[in-house]
């Protein structure tokens, strides 16, 4: 196209020529636009918006001419950790106070004196950013420290990236969430006055060496990342743009890790990953399971071979620490073999509650969600799973409005949460993201009050099955790991039971320690929380 413009043009300037150096022509030649109506600024903007900014600036060998290893070195400076979003972001969080400490920063509370202040943020819906943004302003506002560094780490960093430092007087660096380790650097370039940023991805970081600086260690209770990414694409997600492709960390490092938080008397260890259960560790030898997907689920990727899968490490880590509970999330449904929901059966520290992300109960919704599987195959793979684990206590994810969303389809939704009866949902109206295959391809055609109203039918239904659930427990006795003390009453501890149930108990005397386990009688239960009286201490 360039080209025939450039020729069209060229021809015009001819004849122009020959009708002002006495060439004999009938009638005086007029220049025109193009036929194809683009002009010189089309073609400038066109090229302007195929460049693409760089991911590290300035880079780190630029700055290796000016700085020093010293100037990377905290020397006591003071930094506040603010976190917001999923518990993955409280794991990395864990692991920059590593890091920072490392490099001889030292943590304070006080936000508004601190000399570095950084924070972990959430990209999954507009509301999380937006949130963010106004933290910011508050930041800034209620300062006292003139030459105050702040950063933006994590999913949002990712995400919106320069577009952060054009907010000049906000943030002073960016670092996406493979990137952690060049926190020192950064902030010493903000510290001579330059922003910074570092939103590359990586292929392969995991921080599998690094050891986080757990935020409360009084519960007992500790997240463990033990893979990033996600390479399922669905059409509603920015996390595969955010977090990048799925890698795993070496099985080693993770039982490693959980011996530690044996040893220091952890009882409870959540293990995280964007997908968890596609967990696979390629540096191992190959994996002994014949099918690691559930028959019939979809994927947009080939099936991945080798290595050691989620079953295997469960199982590992399971034997390392007997004593110790073990949850994980966030999975997704195609990655449930029967193989890892019979080793869940057979090992009593290995919780009864499963999160099974439903995300929609009606197939055409599903089908634009690129989720992989329809109603029918999700229900039937509920129906395995108790089989095998009849007491299960499921919880899932769903979200209010999404693109093309019908009352038909809606309302398929609801009785799908019906059907299943889940103990806990976490619901969220839809919210389009840039970079997304949705945002590309599909319009958010559902109105904003029609979101609304869907968002409380659907937590209105999961509470009234959760309510049914609950109260069949009324009478039983459970086994709760007690986390910490009621903030309503300093005489009531709280923990939850195997099933992932919130409950409260007396504990006036604290004969139960944070992180110990104790016997409980059931006796009341609304729909998120459960009231007992105290038995006695107890062990899994």
């Amino acid at each position: 196209m360039l080209r025939q413009w450039w020729l069209r043009g060229a021809t015009a300037c001819s004849q122009f020529s020959r009708a002002h150096s006495g060439c004999n022509t009938s009638s005086k030649p007029k220049r025109s636009i193009p036929e194809d109506g683009l002009q010189l600024s089309d073609f400038i903007k066109e090229g302007t918006k195929k460049q693409r900014m760089k991911q590290i600036i300035p880079s780190i060998e630029d700055t290796k001419e000016y700085l020093n290893p010293e100037d990377l070195r905290g020397n006591g400076r003071t930094v506040c950790y603010v976190t917001y979003g999923c518990q993955m972001n409280v794991s990395d969080m864990e692991i920059v106070r590593s890091i920072m400490t490392q490099y001889g920063f030292v943590e304070s509370e006080k936000r508004e004196k601190a000399d570095v202040v950084l924070l972990m943020t959430c990209s999954i819906r507009d509301g999380a950013e937006k949130k963010v943004w106004n933290q910011l302003k508050l930041i800034r506002s209620n300062s006292v420290n003139k030459s105050q560094i702040v950063g933006v780490l994590g999913c949002m960093a990712e995400r919106v990236r320069h577009d952060l430092l054009a907010k000049r007087n906000l943030v002073n660096i960016v670092a996406g969430p493979d990137s952690y380790r060049d926190l020192p650097r950064l902030v010493a370039v903000a510290a001579g006055g330059s922003n910074a940023i570092n939103v590359q991805l990586s292929l392969d970081e995991t921080y599998a060496d690094v050891q986080p600086i757990r935020v409360d260690a009084a519960t007992k209770t500790a997240f463990i990342s033990i893979m990033r990414g996600c390479d399922n694409m669905c059409t509603y997600c920015v996390v595969p743009f955010t977090r990048g492709r799925e890698r795993s960390r070496p099985i080693e490092s993770i039982v490693d890790e959980v011996r530690r938080l044996r040893d220091d008397g952890y009882k409870q260890i959540t293990l995280l990953g964007q997908n968890v259960n596609s967990y696979r560790d390629l540096t191992m030898s190959p994996s002994t399971s014949s099918e690691d997907r559930v028959p019939g689920f979809k994927t947009v990727y080939k099936p991945k071979t080798g290595g050691l899968t989620f079953t295997s490490l469960l199982e590992q880590v399971s034997d390392a620490a007997p004593e110790v509970r073990f949850r994980f999330t966030s999975p997704h449904p195609k990655d449930f073999p029967m193989q890892l929901i019979e080793l869940i059966a057979s090992r009593p520290n290995l919780c009864k509650q499963l999160h099974l992300p439903a995300q929609s109960g009606d197939d055409d919704t599903l089908e634009r969600m690129g989720r992989g599987y329809t109603r029918d195959l999700y229900l039937r793979l509920v129906d395995d799973i108790r089989k095998i684990l009849p007491n299960v206590f499921l919880t899932s994810d769903f979200i209010a409005g999404f693109c093309g969303e019908t009352e038909q389809a809606h309302q398929n939704t609801l009785s799908l949460i019906r059907q299943v009866g889940y103990s806990f949902c976490f619901v969220f109206p839809y919210s389009m993201r840039g970079k997304t295959r949705a945002h590309h391809r599909l319009a958010d055609d559902v109105p904003e009050e029609v979101k609304a109203q869907r968002h409380l039918d659907l937590t209105t239904v999961f509470r009234e099955e959760a309510l049914k659930l609950n109260q069949a427990l009324v009478g039983t006795e459970q086994i709760v790991l007690r986390e910490g003390t009621s903030r309503r009453d300093a005489t009531y501890s709280y923990g939850r039971i195997d099933g992932g149930v919130k409950t409260v108990f007396p504990n006036p005397e604290d004969i139960v320690k944070p992180g110990q386990y104790a016997k409980v009688l059931i006796t009341e239960a609304n729909s998120q929380t459960l009231r007992a009286h105290l038995i006695g201490e107890a062990n899994i």
